[in-house]
């Protein structure tokens, strides 16, 4: 049976039409994403579902008992209870019955044998919907979305915004619906909360309704898709993946049916001006005219808006080394954050740093733009930088007593206005739209506008944290296509993993206070973060009984006949060889080095100081792939 059965829903804002025409069927374990560009009416159709919002036309019908939550970007109203009884209360059912069967077990003691009957029932429905587990099972998720036990009996006015969030979701999550309605989820979610997320839904004995402008998540999560466009809806049954091939092909189809149609009449009507006067043709031009007024013209569907599109200009070329951290210390306040810390990044390349929330992405690359002093250590910076900083804290555009869109962009760009308003018309602020005021802007408003004020700066390095923030899926799409295409170095920090797959050559994850560095974007770090998840799981091997005077055993070499593990927990086989092509790699580098300080010892080698500069460079690359070898073997035996 059908958890929900939505038909021809409509919905009007201020006696503007807004939705029209919604239908929708949703069975158990189906999962719905709703795409949109901002503004399409994603979250009032959810919040029309959830009972929150009127439905001024249409039917909605849900099966009989059907339990339905909505998490979406409104924080908890009241401030003045715990995480912990937050989450709890989401499950008020479960607590009243938890009560009353107490009270029936104090009347069994006493010889009442009346309430025998209700017990057993109450007993049997308290179990079948989770029995004296479920408040274990709450303490999970507010784990599994980034809380520790520390943060359990904190009281919710003690929490920031996006913490906030996070504990809306953990309560939807923790009330077992029916129904469960999600508006963009994702947001304030570090990479291993979005997994545990992802998994959750999977697993999920519920229909589910999803906003979300991560694609990755998207995909992975959705069973179907429902498109919202300029106030109608259709349906597709399918991935996200899928949905986009379609749309993409369908508007490729309708595109071929407009022209081949266009063509017909431009010819009808050219056989009509040509011969309507021609009393040996007129009778042939009057009927190709009743055939033209027959036509029913190819439309396509009106469009919300334009959408984004920009690149950036081609950089000035700097000098090799951009930034080169060594033995770097970053704290914040009196928390050391990272500490004897090596860090490169080089003319052109593309990294992404990733690692959980709190760990010091942000703290660090600030210290890199130069908004923080480095607290120990030593930062090198290359020559000819001209550095372009995005920062998702830094509210630099009402910098300058700025009010307006226009007045922002032209104080920060030097732009003359009129150039200025060129520049936002790319980036969807076309005529009066220059002219809003930066305190009614949303949020990815606010964003559209630091980027422009980026392409502007002419910048040859770009460092960006959370680029994505706010930002709709087309918007996210364009800066992806930007940030591939740029000639420049770019450092970034994003959640979105589908930003991080296209744009990232290089990832860099914080962890226990150090950096580590995998050559590959992100989904080769996933395969060796996995395989050393695995080979820390793998089942310990044996161990050997002791001889009576045995000498301690030596630590075991890199390139150790067991697959580099020293008799340690036995390694499953992709990750032996894993281990074992590591050290072939360890060797190489080794053999390279060797060579080139052969080659180096020869006096002729520093006679000039061009050769000196040059090869003093390429003995410092050498080193620093015989460490990253080390280091990923490390990485893969730990």
């Amino acid at each position: 049976m059908a958890v929900l059965i939505a038909s021809d829903l409509a919905k009007d804002i201020n006696g503007t039409p807004l939705l029209r025409g919604v239908s929708l069927k949703l069975e158990r374990r189906d999962r719905l994403t709703i795409a949109g560009r901002n503004g399409a009416g994603k979250t009032t159709l959810l919040r029309m579902l959830a009972g929150e919002t009127s439905i001024d036309a249409g039917e909605l019908v849900f099966a009989k008992g059907t339990k339905v939550a909505l998490h979406d970007q409104r924080p908890p109203r009241d401030r003045d209870i715990t995480l912990r009884e937050y989450v709890q209360s989401a499950n008020k059912e479960l607590i009243a019955q938890e009560a009353r069967l107490q009270e029936l077990e104090q009347k069994m003691a006493t010889g009442d044998e009346t309430v025998f009957d209700e017990y057993a029932r109450l007993q049997t429905e308290f179990d079948a919907a989770g029995g004296y587990t479920w408040r274990e099972r709450a303490t999970q998720t507010i784990h599994g979305l980034g809380f520790t036990d520390a943060s359990l009996d904190r009281q919710l006015s003690t929490f920031s915004g996006g913490q906030l969030t996070r504990a809306s979701l953990a309560r939807a999550l923790a009330g077992t619906p029916d129904l469960l309605l999600l508006d963009e989820p994702t947001n304030h979610l570090d990479i291993e909360s979005l997994e545990w997320l992802e998994k959750t839904l999977l697993d999920l004995d519920a229909a589910i309704i999803l906003v979300a402008h991560d694609r990755w998540f998207l995909e992975t999560v959705g069973t179907a898709v429902l498109e919202v466009e300029a106030g109608r809806t259709r349906f597709f049954p399918g991935t996200w993946a899928q949905w986009r091939k379609e749309a993409a092909a369908r508007e490729l189809a309708l595109g071929r049916a407009i022209d081949k149609q266009e063509k017909e009449i431009a010819r009808m009507e050219k056989f009509v001006e040509r011969f309507r006067a021609k009393a040996t043709k007129a009778k042939q031009a009057q009927s190709r005219v009743k055939a033209l007024n027959k036509i029913e013209r190819i439309e396509r569907d009106p469009r919300d808006r334009e959408g984004l599109a920009f690149e950036f200009a081609k950089p000035e070329r700097t000098g090799r080394v951009i930034f080169e951290l060594e033995d770097g210390k970053v704290t914040i306040g009196d928390r050391t954050l990272l500490e004897h810390a090596e860090m490169w990044l080089e003319r052109g390349e593309h990294v992404t740093l990733v690692g959980a929330n709190g760990t010091g992405k942000t703290t660090l690359i600030e210290t890199l733009a130069g908004e923080r002093e480095l607290a120990g250590g030593k930062l090198r910076t290359g020559h000819n930088l001209k550095v372009g900083y995005l920062s998702q804290h830094a509210d630099v555009l009402s910098k300058g007593g700025a009010r307006t869109v226009l007045e922002a962009t032209v104080k920060q760009t030097g732009l003359t206005p009129n150039k200025a308003r060129a520049l936002l018309g790319r980036f969807l602020f076309s005529g009066e739209e220059a002219e809003k005021e930066l305190d009614g802007l949303s949020g990815g408003e606010r964003q559209r506008v630091s980027l422009a004020i980026l392409v502007s700066s002419g910048a040859n390095v770009l460092i960006l944290d959370e680029p994505t923030n706010h930002l709709d899926l087309e918007s996210r799409e364009a800066l992806e296509d930007a940030l591939s295409s740029f000639e420049g170095a770019v450092l970034l920090i994003t959640h979105d993993r589908a930003l991080l797959d296209a744009v990232g050559a290089r990832t860099i994850v914080l962890e226990d206070q150090r950096l580590h560095s995998y050559l590959g974007g992100w989904p080769e770090y996933v395969r060796v973060r996995e395989e050393r998840k695995a080979a820390a799981t793998a089942k310990p091997a044996p161990a050997p009984k002791k001889a009576k005077a045995a000498a301690p055993a030596p630590a075991p070499a890199p390139a150790a006949k067991n697959g580099g593990n020293g008799g340690g927990p036995k390694l499953s086989k992709n990750a032996r060889k894993r281990l074992q092509q590591l050290e072939r790699e360890i060797e190489q580098a080794e053999a390279a080095l060797a060579k080139l300080e052969e080659e180096l010892a020869a006096p002729d080698a520093w006679d000039t100081p061009d050769k000196s500069a040059k090869n003093t460079e390429r003995h410092t690359a050498a080193k620093r792939e015989v460490e990253e070898a080390y280091a990923r073997w490390e990485a893969a035996s730990a």
